[in-house]
């Protein structure tokens, strides 16, 4: 079912229609109204003319001002209505570009819903900033709110997070706890979270800092600690290789996997070629240093399968590398119940 009931191009042809040929070539230019969609600059329409940016702009700013005046606009106000109703149904403030591709996919037919907006009494533009993209709203109030709580949502986020997008949408809840019942809905927030630049969404859905690597995804190593994160335990090279590739459809060479693995802090070698997670508490090192560690902040002695427990739990080593290095009584010693300690 279209989002819309009525043809914008029939609607900016009506419209239009009483303008002087050079005020409706001006309009139709300044908003890639024209066959080819293109939208083109003050500078370029001036040199067609002959005469200044400035005024063109003064020509496009007065062929507006006669649109609205217009007994043809004044004509059309159920489709700005309507327009208005569509924006607020889809939570009251919306993305510029979630609200066009919302209407249609036709980037030529999106030109001419702009160009509505632009008319519209009713609608507000707010312009792109470092916070937030370009978006229309339709009641101030909700905008105040909606400004308010992203920037709230970003400042609770550390650098490293990673949250699901049901949390996500309920740590946004959290923080604007005075909403009306009819904006209580996932689509709705989606929608206002599409707004922010500071916060987004990585490639399997999961929601942090915009700035994050492990949201903005650049090469080999962010693929492979988000694909590393959704396994949840060590995994040899190849492997990380072989699940960039089907996850992200990124053709990822075994050589340059493990290259990049290896040379980033996020990713510890743990055995021959797997790698876990250094958020996970495995620790770099050989054996005796692990063992060493483990005793050392155990504070106490433990038993031969403990001790082996713990090692496996951190690194992957064979179990005989494990006991050959706790034979060694320059580094751990055996009290008389066969407990270890530190040497």
């Amino acid at each position: 079912m279209p989002a819309i009931s009525f043809k914008p191009k029939k609607i900016t042809k009506k419209i239009t229609s009483h303008l002087s040929p050079r005020a409706t070539d001006v309009i139709m230019n300044r908003f890639g109204l024209t066959e080819d969609g293109k939208k083109k600059t003050l500078e370029e329409i001036g040199k067609k003319y002959s005469i200044t940016r400035e005024r063109v702009r003064q020509v496009e700013d007065a062929a507006l001002n006669l649109i609205k005046k217009s007994s043809a606009y004044k004509a059309e106000q159920a489709v700005f209505d309507e327009l208005r109703q569509l924006i607020h149904k889809l939570g009251a403030i919306v993305a510029e570009h979630e609200l066009l591709s919302h209407i249609s996919k036709d980037p030529a037919t999106q030109n001419h819903i702009q160009f509505l907006l632009e008319l519209g009494d009713s609608f507000k533009k707010h312009r792109e900033n470092e916070h937030f993209h370009a978006r229309w709203s339709v009641d101030d109030d909700m905008t105040d709110k909606i400004h308010d709580t992203l920037r709230k949502l970003y400042s609770s986020l550390k650098d490293e997070d990673l949250i699901p997008e049901t949390e996500m949408i309920k740590k946004f809840f959290d923080h604007m706890k005075d909403i009306s019942e009819e904006y209580r809905d996932e689509e709705i927030v989606k929608r206002w979270l599409s707004m922010s630049k500071t916060v987004a969404k990585n490639p399997l859905g999961e929601w942090g800092k915009a700035t994050s690597p492990n949201i903005r995804t650049r090469g080999v190593k962010d693929y492979a600690f988000l694909v590393m994160r959704r396994h949840g335990s060590p995994m040899h090279f190849k492997e990380v290789a072989d699940a960039i590739s089907k996850t992200f459809g990124k053709k990822t060479h075994y050589a340059t996997c493990h290259n990049e693995l290896i040379k980033d802090s996020r990713f510890v070698l743990v055995g021959r070629g797997m790698y876990a997670l250094s958020e996970w508490g495995y620790k770099t090192g050989i054996a005796r240093e692990v063992i060493q560690d483990i005793l050392k902040r155990e504070g106490e002695s433990l038993s031969k399968d403990e001790i082996v427990k713990r090692v496996m739990k951190e690194r992957y080593f064979k179990k005989n590398t494990i006991l050959v290095n706790l034979a060694n009584p320059q580094y751990f010693k055996k009290n008389k119940s066969g407990l270890y300690s530190a040497a």
